[in-house]
């Protein structure tokens, strides 16, 4: 088992939280307050998780100033009142950010009981290897 730090496992409630927030800021018609403590909550969970000097090194590396622009981009759109347009930068944002995450993440998942025979049915399958190849090229 992993044992974690006292840091980190506040890390990992805060970055529940905020994905708690986000998700349920976005049910609720994208709720301006609900998604900005969401994605407070979420960074700074993250910090928490990795560290402080990790996370601002994981961000502003040189390769992904695009993602970074884009993530923390769309997390001030979202704070100065704009959501919709502020979550969609967001998102495209983390794809950039965590998309050489994304094939370990999908080998991991497939080696889950249920959830790996899901991701084993034909339609399903060829889309998720067609993001694992996309994201292998990069």
């Amino acid at each position: 088992m992993i044992s974690l730090t006292d840091s980190q496992k506040i890390g990992m409630g805060l970055t529940g939280f905020g994905v708690f927030f986000l998700f349920f800021g976005m049910m609720l018609f994208f709720d301006k307050a609900l998604l900005a403590i969401g994605n407070i909550l979420f960074v700074a969970g993250l910090s928490f998780v990795i560290g402080l000097e990790r996370t601002f090194r994981f961000f502003f590396q040189r390769h992904k100033a695009k993602a970074t622009s884009f993530f923390l981009g769309g997390i001030f759109v979202v704070l100065t009142g704009w959501p919709i347009i502020g979550v969609v930068l967001e998102i495209y944002g983390f794809f950039l950010l965590f998309r050489g995450f994304f094939p370990v993440a999908v080998g991991f998942i497939r080696r889950v009981p249920v959830l790996g025979s899901l991701l084993s049915l034909p339609g399903i399958r060829t889309m998720v290897d067609k993001i694992g190849e996309s994201n292998a090229m990069v």
